[in-house]
């Protein structure tokens, strides 16, 4: 059977601290981003009301300050940082398709069906 023996020396001593410091640290900040709601993510409030959605030119309208939105809320990346362009091209989809669900608009959908499948 394994045993926690503690540390006997004041180096070892220095050494136990930090290693249990640093596991503290990175437990802190797993809990920290796990307990993140949906209140915490960045939003951009964008009013519409539902006659503008009757027509299809006022759909597609609401369809670019959406996007708009979301290009607001997510990070602008460096042209350099392919990895972060590629997070911040997912943050504004998934932002973009929330709202449209949030909406639950037939035309809507139809707009944003149309959008993302010709890219």
């Amino acid at each position: 059977m394994d045993t926690f023996a503690p540390a006997r020396t004041p180096g070892q001593r220095v050494k136990w601290a930090l290693m249990l410091g640093t596991l503290a640290g990175v437990m802190a900040v797993g809990v920290a981003s796990a307990g993140t709601l949906d209140t915490d993510v960045p939003s951009v409030v964008v009013k519409y009301s539902k006659e503008s959605l009757a027509t299809d030119s006022g759909a597609v309208a609401l369809y670019r300050r959406i996007r708009t939105a979301a290009t607001q809320v997510c990070p602008n990346p460096s042209l350099l940082d392919l990895g972060a362009q590629i997070r911040a091209k997912q943050c504004r989809a998934e932002a973009i398709a929330r709202a449209i669900q949030q909406i639950d608009n037939s035309r809507l959908a139809a707009v944003h069906a149309g959008h993302t499948k010709n890219g």
